[in-house]
């Protein structure tokens, strides 16, 4: 549905898009509405409830010339599609309740765990090529991990189980990106917790892993980083060449009181009693002006999508809210260093 990454209104520096996946239980018709409505380019569809099938899609060009038709009929366009829960399931050890509750049916199957993950893993594929199908280069997602449960190094986990996490996530993932190179599509991560990539020294061995091949790249989502304390703006810099994708969303951290922990102690969102909380955007502690210099200052040029999240506001106000906020720090750059005016004599 495009073929480059120019906004579509003059003097907009990126297109700004409403990610769907947090409103995947109402119609991709209904979404796309509101979205046009408040003034979004475009969307990040999740590959998830009725917005986007892509086994249907890949097989059913009736099917994806009606998801082309729902955004013509609202001026929006497709620059990233996401398969965040699908991922999740190609790596993730145990299989359990959880990904029977995120995944399509035809993915679950009979529940057999490495069953599970092999057709997660192809519907992966499947998103690459329906992705080509749209025009559009870009799949946001997880990878799953079959480490995370042993993020807290106890009881003891030889050296040699987290060398063969990562090496199980290249195993399963390297020929899912040969789709991808196949397509012309590249997939971008998303550095979150629960996943072989959650903070800044785990996206450095992940790439590693992998080779650092171009397939294979990184959606900047500050929110996960809040909390960990990992610098968002400093992640832009120093993984410059593989910022492939961009979300925005939120989070508010508490003032430390000697009681809330960073792990959020099992309680539910929007309690006062955690440390942090995700939040719609432009009401947290992500510092979003320096982050869009630095996204600037390294070239990216794609998307700026907003991904809402707040246990505390109602969804039609807080995305409808979140892209004035964004569009205010989205400022065209100079045409000229500041100082060059200091060399004209008159």
């Amino acid at each position: 549905m495009t073929e480059d990454r120019v906004p579509t209104k003059a003097g907009r520096t990126h297109p700004v898009t409403l990610f769907t996946g947090q409103w995947a239980d109402l119609p991709l018709e209904e979404v796309a509405s509101y979205a046009s409505e408040w003034g979004y380019d475009g969307l990040e569809i999740a590959c998830s409830g009725e917005h986007l099938d892509v086994w249907r899609a890949a097989e059913d060009d009736d099917y994806l010339r009606g998801r082309r038709d729902i955004l013509d009929r609202h001026g929006l366009k497709v620059y990233a599609i996401s398969n965040h829960l699908t991922g999740q399931a190609v790596c993730d050890d145990p299989i359990d309740f959880r990904h029977e509750a995120i995944v399509r049916s035809k993915v679950w199957g009979d529940g057999e765990a490495e069953g599970v993950r092999r057709r997660a893993a192809d519907e992966l594929k499947l998103t690459a090529k329906v992705a080509r199908m749209l025009g559009v280069d870009t799949v946001v997602g997880f990878t799953g991990s079959k480490i995370w449960p042993y993020v807290a190094q106890f009881p003891p986990v030889p050296a040699s189980v987290i060398d063969a996490g990562y090496q199980d996530f290249a195993d399963r993932w390297n020929p899912i990106l040969d789709v991808f190179d196949d397509e012309g599509v590249r997939f971008a991560h998303e550095v979150h917790p629960s996943e072989i990539a959650y903070d800044y020294w785990s996206t450095v061995r992940s790439l590693e892993a992998i080779g650092h091949r171009q397939a294979f790249g990184l959606n900047w989502d500050p929110s996960h980083m809040m909390w960990q304390d990992i610098d968002p703006v400093g992640f832009i810099v120093d993984f410059a060449d593989r910022i492939y994708h961009v979300d925005c969303k939120d989070t508010r951290l508490r003032p430390k009181n000697g009681r809330a922990g960073v792990l959020g102690s099992h309680l539910p969102w929007g309690d006062p009693r955690r440390g942090w909380d995700f939040v719609s955007t432009g009401h947290g502690d992500v510092p979003w002006e320096d982050s869009f210099r630095a996204l600037e200052s390294i070239g990216y040029t794609g998307p700026i999508s907003i991904e809402w999240e707040d246990a505390g506001m109602n969804r039609l106000h807080g995305a409808k809210e979140a892209i004035g906020y964004i569009r205010s720090l989205l400022w065209e750059r100079p045409t000229a260093s500041f100082d060059a005016a200091f060399s004209n004599k008159g």
